[in-house]
């Protein structure tokens, strides 16, 4: 195991995640950004939000702000806000994922009943299913295709309805650690999506996938619309106010009809988030293999950070989930990235990092060190 591996000495950020800092405490950013929350001049943020919005609230009963949504807490959180607290009227968009599960589905219609009105956007099912066998394969990714439509197609629908602005939830480079680039805007532009959220490899998987460009729309950056997009504003709303997801999920459950799944998520002990598709759980064991933490190391540190567990209860947790294989999904991905057991094995094992995991026996990787 490399020397350099460690972990933030308050949550269980990992040293291997990317863009991540720490201070000369062994401090993540994400712990020193939760620090600072607690004086920053959230009065300010809350008259620079509100002064956003009455510039572009409509007085015509038409859309004035578009709001991506899955069904899950945190849009729910963000559009219920908009309309509730700040009179906007927001323009829901879906863009639907390529498994999505039957929990999944019923949230989200129970949010639309609601009381949203809401566009939901299903981009070609053959490219995306193309676009994500090929994220998985040059990017470790599972759904890098769904991630570009989710990234991209909400912009181009709010250029074309003529809102001009479009939130996020929160900004995850800062409330999770990574880059600390952003602490003090909430707008992001178009490299930072290509370089962060899509991890530069945008181009990569499209040239890859060797899907005609007739057949990419809402995969490609919409440059046909430039004038429409540079009045676009693209905003995480996290910005505006102290970001607690738990918060956002008794909200969403509360007034959009959220429901929890009956057991724990794969992979971790939570069952409030991220159940509206089936790649998520592959998509975090892959962040496992490739960088050492995963989906119940995430949730750990989202608890530890809003004090609702100990970091010696974390850890506990994450050796008890961590790292878990979806085996029971392993049908639903083979078929879906149309690949056998081998083929997919190969692909794994192309990502995963061999400082951190050994194979013990083909499809099995053993960890190299031991979460401290």
């Amino acid at each position: 195991m490399s020397p350099e591996v460690f972990w933030c000495s308050t949550c269980l950020t990992m040293s291997t995640r990317p863009r991540i800092s720490f201070d000369e405490q062994g401090r993540c950013n994400a712990c020193v950004w939760t620090e600072r929350k607690k004086t920053l001049d959230w009065s300010a943020r809350q008259s620079e939000l509100e002064q956003l919005l009455d510039k572009h609230r409509s007085d015509k009963g038409s859309f004035d702000c578009v709001v991506p949504v899955s069904g899950g807490k945190d849009g729910s959180y963000v559009a219920y806000n908009l309309k509730h607290n700040y009179a906007m009227n927001p323009l829901t968009v879906t863009i639907n994922p390529p498994l999505p599960t039957e929990l999944g589905q019923k949230n989200l219609a129970n949010f639309i009943q609601s009381g949203y009105p809401h566009l939901g956007v299903s981009p070609n099912p053959q490219s995306m299913q193309i676009l994500n066998r090929h994220g998985l394969i040059e990017k470790g990714f599972p759904y890098f295709g769904w991630l570009t439509s989710i990234t991209l197609a909400p912009l181009e629908i709010a250029a074309r309805f003529g809102c001009y602005l479009v939130f996020y939830g929160e900004d995850g480079e800062v409330e999770y650690g990574g880059a600390s680039s952003t602490e003090s805007t909430p707008y992001r532009d178009m490299e930072y999506l290509k370089k962060i959220y899509l991890e530069d490899g945008h181009e990569q998987v499209l040239r890859a996938s060797g899907v005609n460009e007739s057949e990419l729309q809402f995969f490609t950056f919409p440059d046909a619309l430039e004038p429409q997009l540079s009045n676009l504003k693209r905003l995480n709303w996290s910005y505006f106010e102290n970001w607690d997801p738990y918060r956002n999920y008794l909200t969403a459950k509360d007034h959009c009809g959220l429901e929890d799944a009956e057991g724990s998520n794969s992979g971790t002990f939570t069952n409030f988030a991220q159940n509206d598709q089936f790649l998520y759980a592959l998509h975090t064991y892959l962040m496992y293999l490739k960088f050492g933490f995963g989906r119940a190391n995430q949730d750990a540190c989202i608890e530890i950070r809003r004090g609702a567990m100990s970091r010696e209860q974390g850890v506990e947790l994450v050796r008890l989930y961590d790292g878990h294989y979806p085996g029971e999904f392993e049908s639903v991905y083979l078929e879906y990235f149309e690949m056998g057991r081998d083929e997919f094995f190969a692909v794994l094992r192309r990502w995963a990092n061999p400082h951190l995991f050994h194979e013990t026996e083909p499809g099995v990787w053993k960890a190299n060190f031991s979460i401290t």
